[in-house]
């Protein structure tokens, strides 16, 4: 018997986890049995073609909100011209409405329904052995003639280790990619937006397991870990030993990514985090909301204050980068009260903020109380809310505009000093700034196109002079240091520049083995027309540094010829890709 593990990826940098599970616990019984991998962004026609080319007795997808509709299209095309195939579905989408699913859909055979490495695994024994009795298969919904059976569900793995590793043999598929990882199973909350709720208990895999294969992801040169785990640090001593172990193995270049809950991170945890190489981990803090109403309402606990205090000691380090989540559109989060999450969250000033809006997941425990808060929602995936009982569609609209604009500023980390002038000098709070800034963006049009990074920087001039108008000059400034600290390209003609610099002038500074140490010691050996395309030379009419260290102080403006020599680190992973030293003494000197 052949049989084909698939799914459809969002993205080709992304790979399945779920089939891979399946497949090393199956495999002894079933030798010939194939991982193939797509994206939801390859034509339907072709992935249908590849799969049939490959003539499996069996075809089993791993079913997610962003690739259901596309995956049945496919099933679909492939019963018509081989009616003899067996198409298995498994995945949260399918594990909640099976019978509805199967008498929709009368090319699904069957649907692997909950934890699915012994259901798949019982029958795919059975169909290699032509034994159509299924009945006694737990976590099953299956055909048998004109009915639709559903079999009681499967009890969870007792023993996570048993399931042999996905992660052994050769892995050069795994290159540069993003490997999707878990050291447990389950979450200690009970979050009503979450599948995770829905899953009693919490499993996790021996820590001997998990370094083991962490080492074969390390050895093999992955782009990323991302750990699936809901809540990585629930059992404090086990994520510890993880993160000690990672650090142990000098790891370069490779990123490992973990789902944390902030406000039960303790010093000794924050102490450790502090030697943590710069780059090496990224942590996910889900806030979704400072309502306290809201968070009661959603069973979720968090202590606000806490996670304020570990975020920003987190910050300090400048080592670890870190997204916070919020949702929109949850129960008693209206418009005003969503502005405040906003604000609160902002002002901590994370890495990134990730902005999402909320989806009435199937079995999720808000999707069961849809009538009790008014969620409206088309019941196609992604099952994204549009209004509420407490938030309108207009508002919803809004946010989906500060949500793309947050992506686009903030989160690139490339206008640092713009934004924080714009809101300190003539904002109330940040939302103000942007819902100001998306209702512009959308008079002008703005939300009909892509954009450059470039023209990001002149649309926020735009914004700018249409809006603000006052100190035109000293924002062009700040524009000019932004864009010139975040790219090494030169700069567009709608930036104000200042007095060239002579390049003989810039080779005298850079001949200059004092200036060298000083400013650029780990360059200090190479000679000047190598090091020129390292670094950058600009000219600025005021003193632009020492007003940005002031926090904006107009009254310590000075208007004064500066020289501000960047210094581009190609070294660096995340943080600090760049430095700016003011170097008009050195200039004056040379003179």
């Amino acid at each position: 018997m052949k049989v084909l593990l698939t799914t459809l990826n969002s993205k080709y940098i992304h790979s399945s986890l779920s089939i891979r599970y399946i497949k090393s616990y199956c495999e002894d019984i079933i030798p010939n049995i194939e991982i193939e991998e797509y994206t939801i962004n390859q034509n339907t026609e072709y992935v249908t073609g590849e799969i049939y080319r490959k003539e499996p007795d069996a075809v089993a997808f791993s079913c997610y909100i962003w690739n259901i509709e596309k995956t049945l299209e496919i099933a679909e095309r492939l019963k018509i011209v081989n009616p003899n195939l067996k198409i298995i579905l498994g995945g949260p989408e399918v594990s909640f409405n099976g019978k509805e699913i199967l008498k929709k859909n009368t090319f699904i055979d069957f649907i692997v329904y909950g934890e699915g490495e012994v259901t798949f695994r019982q029958l795919l024994y059975k169909l290699s052995n032509k034994d159509n009795n299924f009945k006694d298969v737990k976590g099953l919904v299956y055909r048998k003639e004109n009915e639709i059976i559903r079999t009681e569900p499967r009890p969870l793995i007792k023993n996570l280790d048993s399931i042999p590793s996905p992660f052994r043999g050769d892995l050069k598929d795994f290159k540069n990619k993003i490997v999707y990882f878990e050291s447990s199973r389950g979450c200690p909350f009970n979050c009503q937006f979450c599948l995770s709720s829905t899953i009693p208990g919490l499993r996790f895999f021996s820590l001997d397991r998990v370094k083991k294969d962490l080492k074969c992801l390390i050895d093999a040169g992955v782009k990323q870990v991302k750990f699936v785990d809901r809540t990585f640090n629930a059992k404090k001593e086990y994520a510890l030993e993880i993160m000690k172990f990672i650090m142990e193995q000098n790891v370069k270049n490779i990123n490992f990514h973990f789902e944390v809950t902030a406000h039960i991170l303790d010093e000794e945890i924050l102490e450790f985090l502090k030697d943590v190489p710069e780059g090496l981990f990224q942590f996910e803090i889900g806030v979704q909301s400072t309502n306290s109403k809201t968070l009661k309402a959603i069973d979720r606990n968090t202590n606000f204050e806490r996670l304020s205090y570990v975020v920003k000691t987190v910050k300090s380090y400048k080592n670890i980068h870190q997204h916070l989540d919020l949702i929109a559109g949850l129960p008693y989060e209206n418009y005003k009260s969503f502005k405040k999450s906003f604000n609160d969250v902002y002002k901590l000033e994370p890495d990134k903020l990730q902005l999402g809006f909320l989806k009435l997941l199937k079995g999720s425990g808000l999707r069961q109380n849809k009538e009790k808060y008014g969620f409206k929602f088309l019941d196609k995936p992604p099952y994204e809310v549009l209004e509420n009982d407490y938030i309108n569609y207009s508002e919803m609209l809004t946010l989906k505009i500060i949500e793309d604009l947050v992506e686009k500023y903030p989160n690139s980390r490339s206008f640092k000093n713009c934004l924080e002038y714009i809101i300190k000098k003539y904002f109330e709070t940040p939302f103000d700034f942007y819902e100001k800034f998306a209702k512009y963006w959308t008079n002008k049009g703005f939300h009909r196109i892509s954009h450059s990074k470039t023209r990001l920087y002149k649309i926020l001039k735009m914004f700018y002079i249409d809006y603000v108008k006052n100190d035109i000059d000293i924002f062009n400034e700040i524009l000019k240091f932004d864009f010139i600290y975040n790219n090494k390209s030169n700069i567009p003609p709608f930036i104000e520049t200042y007095k060239d610099i002579p390049k003989n002038k810039k080779h005298v500074f850079l001949q200059n083995r004092e200036n060298l140490l000083k400013y650029i010691p780990e360059f200090k050996e190479l000679p000047a027309k190598k090091i020129i395309n390292k670094v950058h030379f600009e000219k600025f009419p005021i003193n632009i540094i020492d007003f940005i260290n002031s926090g904006y102080n107009l009254k310590k403006l000075q208007r004064e010829d500066k020289v501000v020599l960047f210094v581009y680190d190609e070294n660096k992973k995340v943080f600090d890709k760049c430095r700016a030293y003011d170097i008009t003494k050195e200039f004056i000197k040379q003179e």
